[in-house]
């Protein structure tokens, strides 16, 4: 027969978007997609280990030949697969019994990922290649900016949340050294080993503090908070605004980390830690497409959690979030 035979989107094995899997510490590329399987820091319910992996599955009806557009204006449609240089790295191999060593072995992975293949101590560095890191629970994300900065120093971080996960240990998690490092202190150790640049930003929150000095601790390590509810005064567009205000224009390196739970339980119910009053899908992937312009070095899309996941719909929705950060990042890469 002469007719060409094509392979269904809902066929064949599931990378993210239909991307091409590669070994991404000895292949060359622009942009890589990998995952963090990994849950055993979170304070309340377990189950995003299985996250990247629904991620991907619900990414099949994304592909470079079938991508489907959701832009913020007519006109301004790009299909950022067209760029042909991102690739899906797989997940970063992370022992289940022993944090230290799963959150040591993602930090490697995602460096070797971060890191231009065939660049040594000898040869002059060429440009950091960007990520997209699917998670696993929000502590992964501590991993993943120990492995920018070493790329780039210092960050800002646009962080969508419910929660502002600056906790001190001694608020959450503080009974034990090894128990301090989970998905509510992460961005309190960042701070504590130089991770990040003022100012960064919470978007999205929403969630009830611990402590009257919550606040304090968080400003001090340079947050600035959007609550979620002034979407509704200022929209969309404003959001967005504010977030670039913010953050500033000028170029600096910007790790953009959105946890799930950003989104209402109505539009995602399958997460770790639910809190009712958030976006929903549009308002997120709105927002999203409205940071370009920004120097979008890393990101991330975590506490997807499978076991709670009704219709998959958290999962489809973080393909979809996963599907933005890519497109934002082929714009910083064009642009930086």
């Amino acid at each position: 027969s002469d007719t060409t035979m094509q392979e269904p989107l809902y066929g064949g094995i599931h990378t993210f978007a239909h991307l091409e899997h590669v070994n991404c510490s000895v292949s060359d590329f622009r942009i890589g997609v990998f995952g963090a399987p990994f849950d055993t820091g979170v304070t309340y319910a377990p189950g995003a280990r299985f996250g990247p992996g629904s991620i991907r599955t619900m990414s099949r009806r994304i592909s470079p030949d079938s991508y489907y557009v959701l832009t913020p204006e007519p006109g301004d449609e790009k299909n950022p697969y067209e760029y042909g240089a991102i690739v899906d790295c797989g997940d970063a191999p992370m022992v289940p019994l022993d944090n230290r060593i799963a959150l040591d072995e993602l930090y490697k992975f995602a460096g070797s990922v971060i890191k231009p293949c065939g660049e040594s101590e000898t040869k002059p560095s060429r440009k950091s290649r960007r990520t997209v890191m699917l998670g696993g629970d929000h502590t992964v994300s501590l991993s993943a900016l120990r492995a920018i900065y070493e790329a780039h120093g210092p960050v800002q971080v646009i962080h969508f949340d419910a929660h502002i996960d600056t906790w001190k240990p001694e608020v959450l998690g503080g009974y034990s050294e090894y128990a301090s490092v989970n998905h509510g202190t992460f961005l309190h150790w960042a701070h504590k080993m130089g991770l990040l640049a003022k100012p960064s930003v919470h978007v999205g929150t929403r969630a009830p503090l611990f402590r009257k000095d919550d606040r304090d601790h968080d400003a001090e390590i340079g947050f600035e908070i959007l609550h979620a509810d002034i979407i509704d005064d200022i929209g969309i567009r404003g959001i967005a605004q504010k977030i670039k205000e913010i953050i500033g224009t000028k170029g600096g390196p910007v790790y953009i980390s959105v946890d799930i739970d950003v989104l209402d339980p109505a539009s995602a119910p399958g997460t770790g830690t639910r809190e009712p009053g958030g976006w929903t899908n549009r308002e997120l992937l709105g927002v999203l497409k409205r940071l370009k312009g920004l120097n979008v070095v890393g990101a991330d899309v975590v506490e997807v959690s499978p076991p709670f996941d009704s219709s998959d719909i958290s999962a489809l929705a973080g393909a979809y979030v996963a599907d933005s950060l890519i497109a934002l990042e082929v714009i910083a890469d064009e642009q930086f």
